[in-house]
């Protein structure tokens, strides 16, 4: 006990560091970006009733193209409370904030101070759905005190075209004194809504259930994002958190009343996963962490949009993440080491613990033209010689090697620089590194710690056993992907058509997913070929990792179509006959190619899928599409098509299809 209490603190100091250092010269970067868009800026006025710019009847931040607004206001009482809406329909009813400091609540009995309003408009480089993303916003900065104490906090708002975000800001205390924050903010539901949400017990690994609002009951526990459906074509929501730094990981508890709260990760459950793996730190992070210095909380996030298509190519989330360390990363998300690619990986299609297996992978991802394998951790009982050995041999057939480690093995700064000297010494080119199990801050602190010195070492991370992603990928871009999703290592599951539908509209908003996608065998269970194929191609991994063994993807008569499918794109369009749970519609683009992959549920059906998406001029195009006899097997044609074409494509209960089209 006394090493895991030691661990932690150094973990703890660490990140302190790591917090100050994200960096100096970050925070001086993002706040010249948002000073030099700043317009109508007020200094802040002496706090009043009804100071400038907040009216006691209220405020409003709106979008920049006005369809979207944040209402804030106050009651009798003084306490702050909010609502969103899009199109001039509640998207959010009215809901109360919540943010206490030992045990103070903040928001209310509040005086409202003058509002700093300010813009964001600018673009850079991103991967995953597309590669540049869009950072346009309107943003204000509520001053607050709290009357009784004369506590002084900051609340923080921007909204987007496509969605809304809030903060809070606390001042530090002096003298190094350590505070534990903690929230309650609601997000009330407007009634016919329906939502998709998992619990905790598998962490982030969870099935989602499909609920009307008003069917949840108080206490029922939510994994962000939470989907939202909004009543009479109102159109979609996901409510989850962004720029997850020195804090406890967000969850969402229902109060049966259409609202869900917000609560930190020492109020979650402990998963299933967790209690297996560390039970004795179970009844320890159930405390409340402290912080020194300033508390901002991430930011509490809600995405709105019209149709599927706004709902996944939004890019709030990394938009609010702080951008990366020029120092670590000197060209951002396209500094050298950071590669994106597709993986081969020996754990759900059979093969051997060997140094002679992982050649033979390698030998055959090259074949493919993949770009890495990762190596689970039976690495770890070879010689250097012998892991130095695979390293090379790999290389020759221009794959690198990932290495699985037990996120318990590097809780240490020396255990850390151990490992991570280790990989760069035998030429590997990153970690895969598992079981975090938990969203309470020390467990966050680790990862960000982990992030930092990886880069430091030019390492690339996949992390497993892990929490949704909340941005990280834009301030540390050697996270080229993290778990955080049912995907195919779990072999219990009945049938994956309605989960696979499910998950690009529910746990793919957030970020980037190991789903570890494609697999012809049994463990596919009632998915055909087609649809296994398509899932790659729908499933947003920057490291793409594949679960099929590399000998059965060049035996696959469609091994034309699996080796070119990209793992980043350069475009993303979800098509309207998409439906979650139901269908799962996706036209990508990467370059001058384009890919319409669709993922179908539990019902057989016939689709029309216009070509509209296409360019000018004619493609030839490769069509893989489902046997309707057969699963475990394709229909393979190739024709020449146009913008003004349109595809009729039969599928099996959960069946499917990838078309590729280049010019």
């Amino acid at each position: 006990m006394r090493r895991e209490q030691e661990t932690a603190g150094d973990a703890e100091m660490l990140m302190r560091k790591a917090r100050n250092d994200i960096s100096v010269a970050t925070r001086n970067a993002w706040s010249r970006r948002v000073f030099l868009s700043t317009a109508l800026a007020a200094p802040f006025a002496p706090f009043a009733a009804g100071a400038a710019g907040f009216q006691e009847s209220g405020s409003e931040v709106a979008s920049p193209d006005r369809r979207l607004v944040l209402r804030l206001m106050k009651d009798e009482a003084r306490r702050l409370s909010y609502s969103i809406t899009f199109g001039n329909r509640a998207v959010i009813e009215t809901s109360a904030f919540g943010m206490s400091v030992d045990g103070e609540e903040l928001c209310a009995g509040v005086e409202v101070g003058a509002i700093e309003r300010y813009r964001v408009n600018e673009r850079y480089a991103w991967r995953g759905n597309h590669s540049e993303a869009v950072n346009r916003c309107n943003g204000a900065r509520l001053r607050l005190r709290r009357v009784q104490t004369g506590a002084d906090f900051t609340l923080e708002v921007r909204v987007f075209n496509d969605g809304a975000a809030f903060r809070f800001i606390v001042p530090g205390a002096g003298g190094g004194k350590a505070r534990a924050p903690d929230e309650s903010t609601a997000f009330v539901i407007p009634e016919g809504s329906t939502v998709w949400h998992h619990d905790f017990e598998g962490h982030y690994e969870g099935i989602h259930a499909r609920s009307e609002i008003a069917g949840l009951s108080a206490g029922e526990w939510a994994a962000p994002p939470l989907t939202i459906r909004l009543p009479r074509g109102g159109g979609y929501a996901s409510i989850t958190e962004a720029a997850l730094i020195d804090y406890a990981g967000m969850g969402l508890q229902a109060d049966g009343r259409r609202g869900f709260g917000v609560r930190l990760g020492h109020a979650h459950p402990a998963s299933y996963p967790f209690r297996l793996r560390y039970a004795a730190d179970v009844e320890r992070l159930q405390q409340p962490a402290a912080i020194e210095g300033e508390i901002t909380t991430p930011w509490r996030v809600v995405v709105i949009g019209a149709d599927l298509d706004a709902l996944v190519n939004s890019d709030i989330v990394h938009n609010l993440s702080p951008p990366p360390d020029p120092k670590l990363f000197p060209a951002g998300i396209k500094t050298g080491w950071i590669r994106p690619g597709r993986a081969v990986w020996k754990y759900l299609d059979g093969g051997e613990n060997t140094l002679e297996e992982v050649k033979n992978f390698s030998l055959l991802a090259g074949r493919l033209g993949f770009e890495y394998q990762v190596v689970e951790g039976f690495w770890s009982r070879w010689s250097e010689a012998h892991l130095r050995e695979a390293v090379e041999y790999s290389r020759e057939q221009g794959v690198g090697l990932l290495l699985w480690k037990h996120s318990r093995d590097l809780r240490t700064k020396e255990a850390r620089r151990e490992f991570f000297e280790l990989c760069r010494r035998v030429g590997a080119v990153g970690a895969k590194i598992d079981f975090f199990d938990h969203e309470a801050k020390e467990i966050i602190d680790l990862y960000q710690t982990m992030l930092r010195d990886a880069a430091g070492h030019g390492l690339m991370l996949n992390f497993h056993g892990a929490n949704k992603p909340a941005g990280e990928a834009r301030t540390w871009p050697n996270e080229m992907t993290r778990e955080g999703i049912y995907g195919l290592e779990h072999r219990r599951t009945e049938a994956w058509g309605p989960i696979n539908t499910t998950l690009p509209f529910t746990r793919m908003p957030a970020g980037h997913a190991d789903y570890t996608p494609m697999h012809f065998g049994e463990r596919r269970k009632e998915t055909s070929w087609a649809h296994q194929i398509a899932s790659a191609a729908i499933f947003t991994s920057p490291l793409l990792v594949y679960g099929a063994h590399p000998k059965n993807i060049l035996a696959n008569p469609a091994v034309e179509m699996i080796r070119s499918i990209p793992s980043v794109w350069d475009k993303t369009v979800v098509l309207p006959m998409s439906g979650i749970g139901e269908l799962a519609a996706f036209a990508r683009r990467r370059g001058d190619t384009w890919f319409l992959a669709i993922m179908n549920g539990a019902q057989a059906r016939r689709i029309e899928a216009p070509l509209g998406f296409l360019g000018g001029g004619r493609y030839g195009a490769l069509l893989v599409r489902d046997r309707l006899d057969e699963a475990a097997a394709v229909e393979i044609g190739r024709a020449r098509l146009g913008r003004g074409d349109s595809l009729t494509i039969e599928m099996r209960g959960g069946g499917g299809f990838i078309g590729r089209f280049e010019k």
